[in-house]
């Protein structure tokens, strides 16, 4: 038989009961303790409206109904301010979180306990939050009819509710989200482009903070699935050594990008504190216009010698792992660096260990485009032949990059 169960607009305004069964006040708040249990309410709240808070603890509780708690130890302590609590009603009643289940943000209106027997008494454990219609009533009849009447009532409206164990709260401060064991493993679970949509969602402070309490992979990975300028917006907010770590792991055209959306002094100080490699990667990507090719290309391909095998492609794509899901093409280039041809990749991963790249390229002209040309330009090449990338060349017909279509695809979007 299933547990019974509390609501937290019940809880607030229960009657309280001392060892006399006289009223000693009521509930005003409840709080749970991370560290120490992470679903089960470790005190609850007397006071409020002018005169000091007053706390007692779970294992004081003999009994809870709806008619009221009856304490086993009456014994009340003031509350003095505990970073490491989660009040309920002051910090999650109306309070945005993440609905890591369901991958979006939702605004928590009402709590539901269950109220589950010790053998000394009885504990209250969070089993949900809810969000939907039934709690918004719960809420507009709190303290205006019987809380038995309102149970009734709300059996005609379906429940809508998240299991406690999908909710991440988003707290703002670093030590505060320590000493409230938030974990962040579900979010970073998560597919970037759905944890982009949350942070999308939320305020500039909570982004901040999302993107702060996340690991730096995924952090990278998710500010990639967003528009440049919310990129720029979010990697201001950091500290410049947080930011420049978050850079390195995007691709180098991404994060050129985001760079290019932010004042020159806050680019600047970031760009200070990456990697050499990296930086200088992004410094070459940011001499080109936004609107031409050079603007458009990523830095991140694999290329090959043009006297290289078969076997020297697989080697390539093992020592590339990062790459090698997302390499359609391979490119291969003389002693000088310039575009010899262009292979598709699952030919070469079929053909013998031994055989030449260049035989299985062809003797065919690879089509390419000059870092200035416009991206117009570009998108029309992409368009006509069917590309899923196109190199680009410097001014000496090196090979300086390629674009990709996903590239293509984001600029036909923010157009």
């Amino acid at each position: 038989m299933a547990a019974p169960i509390l609501y937290m607009t019940e809880l607030l305004g229960l009657k309280v009961y001392d060892l006399k069964h006289r009223v000693i006040g009521r509930v005003a708040d409840a709080a749970l303790v991370p560290a120490e249990h992470p679903v089960r309410v470790d005190r609850f709240f007397i006071g409020g409206r002018g005169w000091a808070w007053m706390t007692f603890r779970h294992d004081q509780v003999k009994s809870i109904s709806l008619d009221g708690i009856e304490l086993s130890d009456e014994r009340l302590v003031p509350y003095h301010a505990d970073p490491s609590i989660l009040r309920l009603e002051r910090y999650l009643l109306d309070q945005q979180i993440i609905d890591a289940g369901g991958r979006k943000v939702v605004r928590v209106t009402d709590i539901t306990f269950e109220i589950v027997e010790t053998g000394r008494g009885v504990e209250l454990c969070v089993l949900e939050v809810d969000v939907g219609l039934r709690s918004i009533l719960r809420r507009l009849a709190q303290g205006v009819l019987p809380r038995r009447v309102v149970r009734r009532i709300q059996t005609r409206v379906p429940p809508n509710s998240i299991p406690w164990q999908y909710c991440n709260i988003i707290e703002p401060d670093p030590q505060r989200r320590l000493r409230l064991n938030i974990s962040m493993a579900p979010l970073e679970k998560m597919h970037p482009a759905d944890l982009a949509d949350i942070v999308e969602e939320l305020s500039p402070e909570d982004r901040e903070a999302i993107i702060e309490a996340i690991d730096t992979e995924t952090a990278a990975e998710t500010i990639s699935e967003l528009d440049p300028e919310v990129q720029a917006q979010i990697l201001e907010s950091l500290e410049a050594d947080h930011a420049a770590d978050i850079l390195e792991e995007m691709a180098p055209d991404e994060a050129a990008d985001a760079l290019n959306e932010m004042e020159e002094e806050t680019s600047e100080e970031i760009l200070e504190e990456m990697e050499s490699a990296p930086k200088a990667e992004v410094e070459e990507l940011l001499e080109y216009d936004a609107d031409t090719a050079g603007g458009l290309m990523t830095t991140e391909y694999i290329s090959l010698h043009e006297e290289a095998t078969a076997a020297d492609a697989a080697d390539a794509l093992r020592g590339n792992p990062e790459l090698a899901e997302s390499t359609h093409t391979l490119f291969l280039i003389d002693m000088d660096g310039r575009l010899a041809a262009t292979l598709p990749v699952t030919r070469a991963l079929l053909a013998p260990p031994g055989q030449l790249l260049k035989e299985l390229a062809g003797g065919e002209k690879p089509l390419a485009v000059s870092a200035a040309e416009p991206s117009a330009r570009v998108i029309e090449l992409f368009d006509k032949y069917n590309l899923l990338s196109l190199p680009v060349l410097d001014e000496e017909g090196r090979l300086a990059g390629i674009v990709t279509v996903d590239d293509v695809i984001s600029v036909l979007r923010e157009g």
